[in-house]
């Protein structure tokens, strides 16, 4: 693809790095130049120490090129202005972080695709991560849904459980969906007459008030 990525601070110095490693065309556009700098000496893209909320930077990014344009400054004022002259350029995908709640009607109604408060997104993974240290991965879906993903352990309750009788013999509680499941590296749609069995990754959606009870569930800790 070609990526025009806006800001190279912490956020998007680590997109960069993972935008050209999977061999993308990147731009990078920065106002700071020590940063700007910093991208030009250690990735094969191109860089513009330049502001990107003017048509002119833009279309020094070839912006008409691009398959997606993605704004990670710490300005939401800037973000939006980057996202509007996008969409005059008929960029096809826009991509954004939004730092203030507030702010997330203005890129809903451009049509932006949106990381909401990044700094957040980080706390509540560490959160997780110490609360809950057999959840390898977790997505919010609202403030009371969430997908976890979970390796089941041998002394779990859901281990040798059928799923189609879990919820009947009290294993799997309620308000607690098993997705997906991986097994020696296939992944497969768990079905009811599927066994959940010790090694197995599971992908559990549940509610905030179900999650303590689907982490003892699948790996046996008690949170």
């Amino acid at each position: 693809m070609y990526i025009v990525i806006i800001g190279a601070g912490s956020i998007g110095s680590n997109l960069i790095d993972l935008a050209v490693r999977d061999g993308n065309d990147v731009v990078v556009i920065e106002t700071d130049e020590q940063r700007a700098n910093d991208v030009a000496s250690s990735y094969d893209c191109l860089v513009l120490n330049a502001d990107a909320t003017t048509h002119d930077t833009l279309r020094d990014a070839d912006i008409d090129r691009a398959d997606a344009v993605i704004s990670t400054t710490d300005i939401d004022a800037v973000n939006i202005m980057v996202m509007l002259l996008a969409q005059e350029h008929d960029v096809p995908n826009l991509v954004s972080v939004v730092h203030d709640p507030e702010n997330l009607p203005v890129f809903e109604k451009i049509g932006v695709n949106l990381i909401e408060n990044p700094q957040r997104l980080i706390a509540d993974y560490l959160y997780h991560s110490v609360r809950y240290p057999g959840v390898t991965d977790f997505i919010d879906l609202d403030d009371e849904t969430e997908l976890v993903e979970l390796t089941v352990t041998e002394d779990a309750p859901m281990h040798d459980q059928l799923l189609s009788s879990a919820k009947e013999s009290g294993a799997l509680p309620e308000g607690c969906l098993v997705v997906a499941l991986q097994r020696d590296g296939d992944i497969r749609a768990p079905r009811g007459g599927t066994t959940v069995r010790a090694g197995d990754h599971v992908t559990v959606f549940t509610d905030d008030a179900t999650l303590d009870a689907a982490v003892r569930a699948f790996t046996g800790e008690q949170p």
